[in-house]
């Protein structure tokens, strides 16, 4: 830490560093800075740096994880490169902030994280929902018994993938390939948040399978080029909770276009419901129905938001702020890797279920 700030670097400098860790890095500037970016393309990574008072570019991963006075990183490669990235990250004796998912098993999850604890350094992890103003809101919502017992929660996220986002930097083709899918890329925001209020599931129960298996890609950079499907482009899940609490997700690259909300979740007396044109805002507003009325709250639908959110923060922004408030012990650490790990072994069952026909248990908790 130097003159009280924390020193973080940044690995891979893609479009997801640039369109929001970035942003969210410099929002916390009074807490934290980046000293070194890497990336194999030079431009990339001195962009990255440019953005940062003398920070380092770097195109070798062994010169950026030896940066004097290195804290903690931020890993934004691609999934396939997770598992290995983050072990030499922490080999390096550096708190790590993964991109999800941690890795691309339960067992290479398991070791990185008794990795993490023989070093004695932080491992967490994308997404960053639970971390959101709007998502610690909803919690106490719950916690509290405000609108009764929850029972039952269902998501919603689904578009045509990156091919069809024409604003998007990357290359879009790797979200269409085995071991991604819009499971692993977009719906493991709905897991994350579902399983952040109601906890860890103990089945899943899935169906999937590709509906469009060739895309044209709408990028400007891409243009008349196509991609093959690999992977089921739709995903619709089944939790139980037990104690008849259940979720039903539909994770999809293969909608044009939906007015289905993002997440509701609903309980005894009432129903919290997230709209998908603000599921990104991290202090979005939320729609609560109350069946009766309180001392201080009406019966029928409300529009509320959680109080002393930021109205400019990016959901995807809030994991550089908590990363940076753990590191300096400011909070404790919300976005664990036993989470994420939890929510791997959802998804990588799930993608069982679809063959095996039946529901499947789940071993691991958080």
């Amino acid at each position: 830490m130097s003159n009280g700030i924390t020193n973080l670097g940044i690995i891979a400098c893609g479009d997801v560093a640039f369109r929001t860790y970035i942003p969210g890095i410099q929002a916390v500037a009074e807490r934290a800075t980046v000293v070194a970016a890497f990336d194999p393309l030079a431009e990339r990574a001195e962009r990255a740096a440019a953005l940062f008072p003398n920070a380092t570019a770097y195109t070798t991963l062994e010169e950026f994880l030896a940066h004097p006075g290195l804290e903690g990183v931020f890993n934004l490669t691609p999934a396939p490169f997770h598992r290995e990235t983050n072990a030499r990250a922490l080999d390096a004796g550096l708190h790590v902030f993964s991109e999800k998912p941690l890795a691309a098993s339960v067992a290479e999850c398991q070791a990185l994280i008794a990795h993490a604890g023989r070093a004695g350094n932080l491992l967490l992890c994308a997404p960053a929902v639970m971390v959101t103003d709007r998502f610690r809101w909803i919690k106490r919502l719950i916690q509290e018994g405000q609108i009764g017992a929850p029972t039952l929660a269902t998501a919603q996220m689904a578009n045509m993938g990156p091919a069809g986002w024409s604003d998007y930097t990357g290359d879009p083709g790797v979200f269409y390939k085995k071991g991604v899918g819009p499971l692993l890329d977009i719906g493991v925001y709905s897991l994350h948040g579902i399983t952040g209020i109601f906890g860890p599931a103990k089945r899943v129960q899935a169906f999937g399978g590709i509906a469009i298996p060739e895309r044209t890609v709408t990028i400007p950079r891409f243009a008349g080029q196509t991609v093959t499907v690999e992977t089921n482009d739709h995903m619709l899940l089944h939790l139980d909770f037990g104690a008849n609490r259940f979720a039903q997700i539909l994770a999809s690259f293969a909608v044009p276009a939906s007015r289905a909300p993002s997440m509701e979740f609903h309980a005894t007396g009432g129903s919290v419901s997230i709209a998908m044109e603000s599921w990104y805002a991290a202090a979005g507003g939320v729609d609560v129905f109350r069946r009766e009325a309180t001392a201080s709250n009406p019966a029928g639908w409300e529009r509320s938001v959680p109080p002393d959110g930021n109205p400019d923060e990016h959901l995807i922004g809030a994991g550089p702020r908590h990363f940076a408030g753990v590191i300096r012990g400011e909070e404790a650490p919300v976005l664990t890797a036993e989470h994420a790990t939890h929510v791997l072994e959802i998804m990588l069952k799930a993608q069982e279920s679809t063959t095996a026909g039946c529901a499947l248990e789940l071993a691991t908790t958080f």
